[in-house]
């Protein structure tokens, strides 16, 4: 039998480690040559590893959420034959959590490591064990429950127990009353406060609650919290919003559905929407860009490669529909129904995961009423959609129904002068109040 060890591959585009973000094998367990094992996240794609040889799994390098060094241990198996690793060659494996490995094989410190040992981790409880922890904490005793009130039936106290009741936050329906027919007494919230009182009817609305449950943030949500992170305390945000009128191109729209949309597929707003912007940044090419700030840098981009967030149920994610300024309103609406859901299922290469000169992001139904959406670093806009809603407007001195909707969008001060970012904004407004336009180059 001989050991045999999988280390973290070279990636690629420059990449020193990587975050394990899944174990889809256990210590112990048999693994086939070209079954996935682990699951590593770079900066910008999931990367699943595959086995390279049949084999028991004997030692796991890592736990879930730990950055691992490219060319680093990943696991170990024991296989027949020789195996890929000599005797001679000191490697470094980390221990398991609670279990050990079923053979006798050991594995050594380098030289320099056993001269100079590490400094102790501090070592964090598991979400389990802080699960198990939380289950086993003394709770407090339940309060007995006694027969409800009948229904419309107005508790007995007096105007002095009843303010007092208010301002203590207790629903006097609850409280039973020791006086005379039931009246509660300021004894009686006292003894209700403390826990000792019955409950009437035992309503699980006011039923106290003391679970926990520690999360850990690994993985995309650990990469989105430092995107957002970084992109709030390098870039001076600033957010421009204005109301616009799509009651002709949302009835255009719904033309173009009925008419094409058995043969080209359906139309929403978003490819309207990414068409007038594509011919407003002709107008303003600062806001189609990127910022380095460290090489004091801006770079204009002529192509649109526009970012269209998504929200995956790992979280968000914004793919790249490249060369926006190519695509007619069909094609626009394929490509973003496509990159949309290829994050949602993680099936899209790296390049249309990174490298967008500007974003757009809707909330579709839920977008409210204004919103304040944060800068793709290290692009220096987004355009943010809000929701439609039909509401009365005076046009021509006449109250009309229109369909009004608002645009909240951001921007790097850095870069975008505020009169710029509002007259960019304005001119995707015209575009959008007279859809025609957005066929005329």
């Amino acid at each position: 039998m001989g050991i045999y060890v999988i280390r973290v591959p070279d990636i690629g585009e420059g990449i020193a480690e990587v975050e394990l973000v899944a174990w889809h094998i256990a210590l112990g367990d048999h693994a086939k040559e070209d079954q996935p094992v682990a699951d590593v996240m770079t900066d910008k794609a999931t990367v699943e590893i595959p086995c390279h040889v049949h084999g028991k799994v004997i030692a796991l390098g890592a736990a879930v959420g730990e950055m691992i060094a490219v060319g680093a241990e990943l696991m170990r198996l024991e296989v027949e034959g020789e195996g890929n690793l000599k005797e001679d060659a000191p490697q470094t494996v980390a221990a398991s959590a609670g279990e050990q490995s079923n053979t006798d094989t050991k594995v050594s410190e380098t030289p320099a490591k056993q001269a100079q040992p590490a400094p102790e981790k501090e070592v964090k409880p598991a979400p389990a064990a802080v699960a198990a922890a939380t289950a086993a904490a003394p709770r407090p005793a339940a309060r007995p429950t006694a027969l409800a009130r009948k229904e419309g039936e107005r508790p007995l106290a007096s105007p002095a127990v009843r303010r007092r009741a208010l301002d203590m936050g207790i629903d006097l329906r609850l409280v039973h009353g020791s006086g005379a027919a039931g009246q509660i007494s300021h004894a009686d919230l006292d003894a209700f406060a403390a826990g000792q009182g019955p409950v009437l009817g035992g309503n699980p609305q006011y039923v106290e609650r003391h679970g926990e449950e520690a999360i850990p943030v690994i993985g995309l949500r650990r990469k989105i919290a430092q995107k957002m992170q970084e992109a709030k305390r390098r870039i001076p945000h600033f957010s421009y919003v204005e109301e616009v009128d799509v009651t002709e191109l949302e009835a255009l729209r719904q033309q173009l559905n009925q008419r094409h949309g058995a043969t080209r597929g359906k139309l929403t707003l978003l490819p309207f929407l990414a068409r007038a912007m594509v011919l407003a940044l002709r107008q303003f090419p600062q806001i189609n860009a990127r910022y380095d700030n460290d090489a004091g840098v801006v770079t204009r981009f002529e192509a649109v490669h526009l970012g269209v967030a998504a929200q995956t149920d790992a979280g968000l994610m914004v793919p790249v529909l490249r060369h926006a300024e190519t695509l007619d309103l069909w094609a626009s609406a394929a490509g973003i129904a496509r990159v949309a859901e290829g994050a949602k299922t993680g099936k899209l290469p790296r390049e249309e995961l990174t490298g967008s000169t500007i974003t757009l992001t809707s909330l579709g139904a839920l977008g409210g009423i204004v919103s304040t959406p944060v800068i793709n670093h290290p692009e220096v806009a987004i355009v943010g959609v809000n929701r439609m809603v039909e509401r009365p407007m005076l046009k021509n001195g006449q109250v009309v129904a229109r369909q009004l909707m608002n645009l909240s969008s951001s921007f790097d001060h850095r870069v975008v002068d505020g009169m710029d970012a509002a007259q960019f904004i304005q001119a995707i407004r015209a575009l959008l109040e007279t859809p025609a336009l957005l066929f005329v180059d």
